[in-house]
């Protein structure tokens, strides 16, 4: 078969196939009785082969070297292949995903100085990063989903501070995307969600908060249930006990706890809660958290506990406990 018939019948351009000829990829090995380069059978099966190889994403000299060398492993240059795809398709998807954040814009205006601010917020600079934050709300607004991804990535405190408190101004807006975050398998994206869910004053941020509460991270635990304590939710009781316990932020802890004991039955609950652990330790620093986290405790169930503490074996504890009653 000559060289324009194969054209025809492969859909592979002679300019193409001259070229497959002069690399040695494909080479015609017949002549015709007039002399013409004639391609066989099993030249016209390797075209074929080549073509379905370049299908995959192989260059031509990949293709050359998975037909030509007899030893040849293909799973390493696939497993190369497929990260290419991958790095293609996340190219693809990060493309596409700014097509649509510019795709409300009406004005070629509008549509650069969104691509201007998208790229700012892609800059090594963490000033830059700020000002493009800063710059959307004084104009050219950024789409939520943008800023949500932004915020899920930023490891600047300055710049994150500012994705959250556009995110606040919102009103929301970015709650959805926002759970995603918070569901992430990666801990530092988990605890920036938390970060930004809680300046977000709604009913459905609280709810996204408790769910936050049995986190496996203590950070998301912490900043869920000092949240929502503030906004005197009881389900924060048992994760504000333990911050005291464990030593954390527990002087904020224990505000939020007597915040929250402004309700009589929870306040009942807290007292028996720290009865219980007080019981269960001789751990002087523990029942000396407990003490002071106390004195914001109103009632006088919590004074009558006081008053045990202040007949502890622990001097440290006893006086506390005393100066307290004391005041």
């Amino acid at each position: 078969m000559l060289i324009g018939e194969v054209s025809r019948r492969s859909g592979v351009s002679t300019r193409m196939l001259r070229h497959y000829d002069a690399v040695g990829l494909v080479q015609p090995t017949g002549r015709t009785s007039g002399g013409y380069r004639e391609y066989s059978t099993d030249d016209i099966r390797r075209l074929f082969q080549v073509e379905s190889l370049r299908t995959l994403g192989m260059s031509l000299n990949e293709a050359k070297r998975a037909l030509d060398e007899p030893n040849f492993a293909p799973a390493e240059l696939v497993g190369e292949l497929i990260g290419h795809t991958k790095a293609r398709i996340a190219a693809e998807e990060e493309l596409l995903a700014n097509l649509e954040r510019v795709g409300a814009a009406s004005q070629w205006e509008d549509v650069m100085a969104i691509v201007s601010l998208l790229r700012a917020l892609e800059s090594e600079s963490g000033a830059r990063r700020q000002q493009a934050v800063l710059a959307q709300n004084q104009g050219t607004p950024l789409s939520v989903e943008a800023l949500v991804e932004a915020a899920l990535s930023e490891g600047d405190l300055n710049v994150a501070g500012a994705l959250r408190w556009s995110l606040a101004r919102g009103g929301g807006e970015g709650l959805a995307a926002l759970a995603v975050g918070l569901a992430s398998e990666s801990v530092e994206v988990r605890r920036r969600a938390a970060a930004a869910i809680a300046e977000i004053p709604t009913t459905e941020a609280t709810m996204l908060l408790k769910t936050a509460l049995t986190d496996c991270d203590v950070v998301v635990r912490d900043r869920a249930a000092l949240t929502i304590g503030m906004l005197r939710v009881a389900e924060a009781v048992p994760a504000l006990l333990r911050i005291v316990i464990e030593g954390r932020s527990d002087v904020e802890a224990a505000e939020v706890l007597g915040l929250l004991a402004d309700d009589p039955t929870v306040s009942e609950d807290i007292i028996r809660a720290m009865q219980d652990k007080l019981d269960a330790t001789v751990d002087a620093s523990i029942r000396l958290r407990i003490t002071q986290a106390l004195a914001e405790i109103p009632g006088a169930e919590a004074r009558n506990l006081l008053a045990e503490l202040a007949r502890d074996g622990d001097r440290t504890v006893a006086g506390t406990a005393a100066a307290i009653l004391s005041l």
